[in-house]
């Protein structure tokens, strides 16, 4: 029996494992969630697991810790180098690995690092990243002799990403890589794409020396839309820290998110497939769920996160799915993850086909008003305890519908508000979205007074 490994209580989350390197992540950790990790493939019946990092300073030496923690139970290691999350998870269906592991903190600060896992092609979250902790904990991992294989797949990768498009116009395209670990296979791809494509800030460097990696913030596309601008391009394609959320402006200068960029894309897939079931998360305008229907789709409201909203495509087939921050699966003519990648080359594709710009395809979905992402500081302790709060008082509210399938989605005549816990940190995050002035007005206030009601002031909003 191996030495037992506790973990530091805020890394094992939700959809991954996350932490303050140094602080509360060290290579320990990376060496036992091998073990772990490892032997649980094993117990799945699989012999190999592909890994992969990302370009922040610490991702070298975690990887090698986590490699060495996957040798000791007996598998081969199957180590591809620095690449984006999606080109992990193409790496585990290339190979026909039994389980896959990205080193990656997403688009979180330099300091932190953490662990994306993969159960052979599907996802692994929730109640078996806590089985891995408890497992580590007893330290009964399976032991045996294991090797290391040096794969490379980027180039395979990025003959995947566009070998199935069929594109029409060529289009003046500016990509901003954010000194993320997408950059090398930007490159590539954009070599093998039709028209004109520049990318922003392609080298891969842990500090982010231009701006940090989040498309979700307005700031952090300030370089893009300028660019956008100076080359009078048809798009801007923005990418996050290790690849996997995408943000788009369009030809004007405008910031398209996560649910407008969906329902452009459902348009073509409930094309090829009517009636088919498409997916997006809980904070998602409800103008992409009418759209879903008019367009003949069965529109599917489901819980926030990448690994659920995954495992939810699997169970019903949808050939499309995607997140109000950026991440967006393709089953159809794809494999199912999200790939910020995969999703740029789907848009492109989409508007080379057609005659009018991304704007005017912009401009003609409902124009609603709403909040932007607001985060209310709520402790770990406390947060999940807080909704469900909310969700026993809001019997006293008058003329509201209530959807429950994460946090609480309050409908009324003005439109809803949304309050759910964030599964990666301290907060309860809400939205609220109406069709009036007024409308917004009345919901913010409705939703400040039900936060408050249960003892958390909300900030100015």
């Amino acid at each position: 029996m191996s030495p037992r490994h506790v973990f530091h209580p805020t890394l094992l989350r939700e959809y991954d494992i996350r932490g303050i390197v140094g602080e509360t992540l060290h290579e320990v950790d990376a060496m036992a969630l091998g073990r772990a990790f490892g032997t649980r493939v094993i117990e799945n019946g699989g012999t190999s697991v592909a890994i992969g990092r990302d370009g922040r300073h610490s991702s070298p030496t975690m990887e090698q810790a986590l490699a060495e923690g996957l040798v000791s139970t007996g598998l081969t290691v199957h180590r591809v180098g620095s690449c984006p999350s999606p080109g992990l998870y193409f790496a585990v269906h290339h190979l026909e690995a039994g389980g896959g592991g990205m080193v990656t903190g997403s688009h979180n600060p330099p300091d932190y690092n953490g662990f994306k896992m993969m159960m052979g092609t599907g996802t692994f979250f929730g109640d078996d990243i806590q089985k891995v902790g408890a497992l580590a904990a007893t330290g009964a991992f399976a032991q045996g002799t294991g090797r290391i294989v040096d794969e490379t797949v980027l180039d395979a990768y990025v003959a995947r990403l566009h070998e199935s498009g069929q594109f029409g116009r060529p289009l003046n395209v500016v990509w901003d890589c954010g000194n993320g670990a997408a950059g090398p296979a930007v490159e590539k791809l954009c070599r093998a794409l039709p028209g004109d494509h520049e990318i922003l800030f392609l080298e891969v460097d842990g500090d982010f020396p231009n701006h940090h990696p989040d498309p979700t913030v307005p700031d952090n596309l300030t370089d893009l839309i300028r660019s956008v601008a100076e080359r009078n391009a048809d798009l801007g394609i923005a990418l996050d820290g290790d690849g996997d959320r995408i943000g788009v402006i369009d030809d004007k200068g405008r910031i398209l998110w996560g649910d407008q960029l969906l329902a452009i894309l459902a348009e073509d897939v409930l094309t090829k497939y009517p009636g088919a079931t498409i997916i997006a998360d809980v904070k998602a305008s409800q103008t992409l769920f009418n759209r879903i229907s008019e367009l003949g789709g069965n529109p599917m409201m489901w819980r926030t996160g990448h690994s659920l909203i995954k495992k939810k495509m699997a169970e019903t087939g949808a050939p499309l799915a995607g997140e109000m921050s950026g991440h967006i699966f393709f089953k159809d003519r794809y494999l199912g993850f999200d790939d910020a990648l995969y999703a740029g080359v789907r848009l492109i594709e989409t508007l080379s086909n057609r005659d009018q710009p991304l704007s005017a395809i912009r401009d003609q979905l409902p124009q609603m008003l709403s909040t932007p992402e607001l985060r209310f500081p709520c402790s770990e302790e406390r947060k999940f305890a807080a909704v469900q709060d909310v969700k026993s008082i809001l019997s006293s509210f008058e003329n509201i519908t209530v959807i429950d399938v994460d946090g609480v989605r309050v409908n009324s005549i003005d439109g809803w508000w949304l309050l759910r816990a964030s599964n990666t940190q301290d907060v309860l995050v809400a939205r609220c979205e109406s069709s009036s002035v007024e409308g917004l007005a009345r919901l913010k206030a409705e939703l400040a007074r039900a936060v408050r009601r249960i003892g958390v002031e909300p900030p100015d909003f």
